[in-house]
């Protein structure tokens, strides 16, 4: 008897790439807007968050735009990942756009362009328009085929019912391939769109639940329609004020946003588009969804984005600004001035600012516990440990990049479950920026271009590099 064989399946449930903030869900908070302990992938940084939530209730309610948020702190306190809670907490109504500070210099534009362009994709326009449907119950599809392949197309009858009336339609050559192509069949419940004849299939009528004795789990049942069969029906359409620049500046249309082709756009075109969402909204067509701007690194804009950036928050259409640094006092670019966070003070003084604070042990234990369980890797409570004290003695990240290394090291034994033998392999492996600097300064007369200070006088100096 021939030995049968198993084919190996895998689990594609997750094929989203695990990143530096994967693990984030939201900003941790209750309804109260008090920040739990350990929730939704955020640990410590309480005063933070709650600062974070209040600005998202804020915009949220629509009462904040045109305002600007300063997250400021340490390298590697969280500053990202609140931002990023913010975008969760949101949700995917609110436009949200994020932006690194060096992107502006390397774009095959201007830099105020770039930030116009950043500016109104974090703004979004929700449109609502009217349609007429045909909503209702396929009683029976007809369709009368030519008895020869050159003879006249086909035609048809569709029978629609609803609770209170039944009516039979004409079917032209398009609307039966339609009804082909989304294998409409009697017994379901369709919406047909008058004006661009888009057949949207709702679902299997209940009482037609008992027709097969076996159904995919794909099949929703759905009531049967009542009242008339054509019906008036409001659509909301959300899209950004980029999205309509892009559309209205480019020849191909909506196809330029996927290529990328979006290039510079001219300030007549815009004017034209906000004359027009103005239109909108005071006919109640529209409304305007002011949404948030993230930049991240901020230090690196020069003193010609800030003073654009002072003149764009003043617009009546601006979205909420959050900018984040972990920069003390340092140079303006394209200045020789020096200022807090490397911000104009004309421009720091608009922001509101949310300050973090580095991680405690106990926070550091917490948050590699998430990562393990976000990256898959089962630790012993002693490995744990060596890799907490690890991210308090170097730095949170060092010792977050050292749990996929630590899997792969156990892998190799052949083991399940990832000891403190694995940690030391890997800490051996890879160094952290202590172990790195204190080589160099060891062994510096051996590299080229040195400009330590190696004098005995200079060893203070040296020593600070290090810690």
């Amino acid at each position: 008897m021939a030995e049968l064989k198993l084919s190996e399946t895998r689990d594609l449930t997750r094929i989203e790439r695990i990143g530096a903030h994967s693990h984030i869900r939201g900003l941790g908070l209750d309804s109260t807007l008090e920040p739990r302990s350990v929730s939704e992938g955020m640990v410590g940084q309480a005063s933070a968050r709650k600062a974070a939530g209040v600005i998202v209730q804020m915009v949220k309610a629509g009462k904040i735009a045109g305002r600007a948020v300063l997250l400021a702190g340490h390298p590697g306190t969280g500053k990202t990942a609140i931002a990023m809670g913010m975008a969760k907490s949101l949700g995917l109504e609110t436009p949200f756009a994020m932006l690194a500070g060096s992107e502006l210099f390397s774009l095959e534009m201007s830099k105020t362009e770039a930030l116009t362009q950043a500016f109104r994709k974090a703004i979004g326009v929700r449109i609502k328009e009217e349609t007429e449907v045909i909503e209702g119950e396929v009683v029976e599809i007809q369709i009368d085929r030519p008895a020869s392949a050159g003879a006249a197309s086909k035609t048809g009858k569709l029978t629609l019912k609803t609770t209170e009336m039944e009516t039979v339609y004409d079917l032209g050559a398009k609307m039966i391939e339609a009804l082909g192509k989304d294998k409409v069949q009697s017994g379901d419940v369709i919406a047909i769109d008058k004006a661009s004849g888009k057949i949207t299939k709702l679902g299997r009528s209940f009482s037609r639940s008992r027709d097969y004795d076996a159904m995919g789990p794909q099949t929703k049942f759905v009531q049967c329609p009542d009242g008339e069969l054509q019906k008036r029906k409001e659509v909301v359409h959300c899209v950004t004020l980029h999205e309509i620049d892009v559309i209205n500046s480019r020849t191909q249309g909506f196809l330029a946003l996927f290529t990328g082709d979006t290039g510079e756009i001219r300030a007549e075109v815009r004017e034209q588009i906000d004359t027009k969402v103005a239109e909108w909204r005071e006919e109640g067509k529209a409304e305007i969804v002011p949404g948030v701007l993230f930049i991240d690194e901020v230090h690196m804009l020069d003193i010609e984005c800030f003073s654009f950036l002072n003149r764009a928050l003043e617009n009546e259409m601006a979205p909420i600004l959050v900018v984040a640094t972990n920069r003390g006092i340092t140079t303006i670019r394209g200045t020789n001035y020096k200022s807090p966070h490397g911000i104009p003070i004309d421009f720091l003084d608009r922001l509101l600012i949310i300050s973090t604070q580095p991680y405690t042990e106990e926070e550091i234990r917490k948050i590699l516990d998430i990562r393990c369980q976000e990256e898959d890797v089962e630790m012993s409570e002693d490995a744990r440990v060596l890799l907490t004290k690890i991210g308090v003695d170097t730095s949170l990240r060092y010792a977050i990049h050292l749990i996929t290394s630590a899997a792969l090291a156990c892998q190799k034994r052949k083991g399940k479950v990832v000891e403190m033998e694995d940690i030391s392999r890997v800490y051996e492996l890879f160094w952290d920026v202590k172990r790195s600097t204190q080589y160099l300064m060891e062994y510096q007369g051996q590299y080229m271009f040195n400009e330590v200070p190696t004098g005995e006088a200079d060893e203070e100096e040296a020593n600070a590099m290090v810690s």
